[in-house]
């Protein structure tokens, strides 16, 4: 029988699955849900505590597979449906999660480009329209620490910032999250342990972190289906208004919207990989990053996360 894989990251909410679905241990494929069964609860749980990434189909099953992904995004998109926001949050987040690792495997793939970037913009929608959709996605612990899941949650923050600030051209804030979904693509199979303080890193690890947002711009800068705003977002996520980020780039030298990424990955970096709870990062980054971040994002991200 011949296998597809599929991504952990897709199989969300109660909506029963029409397929089996497989996990390979020592080259064998095991059943670990059966048709008819759903991943709410543990059983999702589980996966993302053995920091599963992928499991697999049945070949012949891919487009019932399709078709399942299909009906749990439409749902959770639609702001009429009977779905609680927690169900149509956790498959929104998954699908976002997902789109992301497709384009860092594949940023060749025009269409997973486009994909994704499409689905920025119903994200972006999402979260304006939902109150409680921010809320509800920060509360979702990244566990296994996933440079796609950190991207996502960037990039709540950043529509969530970008909201404050009364931006709302639809393709500002569509590039804005694209650039936060894809931000750290220079971390794609790095060997850095990023779960660690900036400061604790040795210089080795150090010189590694300072170069990701060049490498990762490189690695892109030649794909025509990439949008500028984009690679800009990439190449200038760890910079800072003071001067002190890996390039010395000022704010007046910056892309305003890679500015806004820099504040929301600067909050998250403290919570996914520093282990700052949620509660105390925003004074910690008032108190650390003064000067690196425009004291109005550092006041709205504040209040953002309060309502946490």
């Amino acid at each position: 029988m011949d296998y597809v894989s599929i991504r952990v990251s897709t199989l969300r909410g109660d909506q029963k699955i029409d397929f089996n679905a497989y996990v390979k241990i020592n080259d064998k494929m095991i059943l670990y849900l059966r048709r008819g069964d759903s991943f709410e609860g543990d059983r999702l749980q589980r996966l993302k505590d053995k920091k599963l990434r992928k499991m697999y189909i049945l070949t012949d099953e891919e487009n019932t597979y399709r078709s399942y992904l299909q009906k749990n995004i439409e749902m959770a998109y639609d702001n009429s449906s009977n779905k609680d926001i927690q169900t149509r949050a956790e498959i929104i987040q998954g699908s976002q999660q997902s789109n992301t690792e497709e384009v860092f495997e594949n940023p060749d793939n025009v269409e997973s480009y486009n994909y994704c970037k499409d689905a920025a913009g119903k994200y972006v929608n999402f979260i304006m329209s939902n109150a409680q959709a921010t809320q509800t996605i920060m509360n979702m612990e990244n566990t296994d620490k996933n440079i796609a899941h950190h991207g996502v949650t960037v990039s709540t923050l950043s529509i969530a910032l970008a909201q404050k600030l009364g931006i709302n051209d639809p393709k500002k804030t569509q590039l804005l999250t694209l650039g936060a979904l894809l931000h750290d693509y220079g971390h794609h199979n790095s060997p850095l342990n990023l779960n660690q303080p900036l400061d604790k890193m040795s210089p080795e690890d150090k010189k590694m972190w300072n170069q990701h947002p060049h490498d990762g711009a490189q690695k892109v800068h030649d794909k025509k289906h990439f949008d500028q705003t984009v690679i800009n977002i990439i190449a200038q996520h760890e910079e800072t208004i003071n001067g002190a980020g890996p390039k010395g780039m000022r704010e007046k030298e910056m892309d305003p919207l890679s500015v806004i990424v820099s504040s929301a990955n600067a909050m998250d970096r403290l919570i996914t990989f520093e282990g700052v709870p949620k509660t105390e990062a925003a004074k910690k980054l008032m108190i650390d990053h003064v000067g690196k971040h425009p004291l109005q994002h550092l006041q709205m991200l504040n209040d953002i996360l309060r309502g946490v």
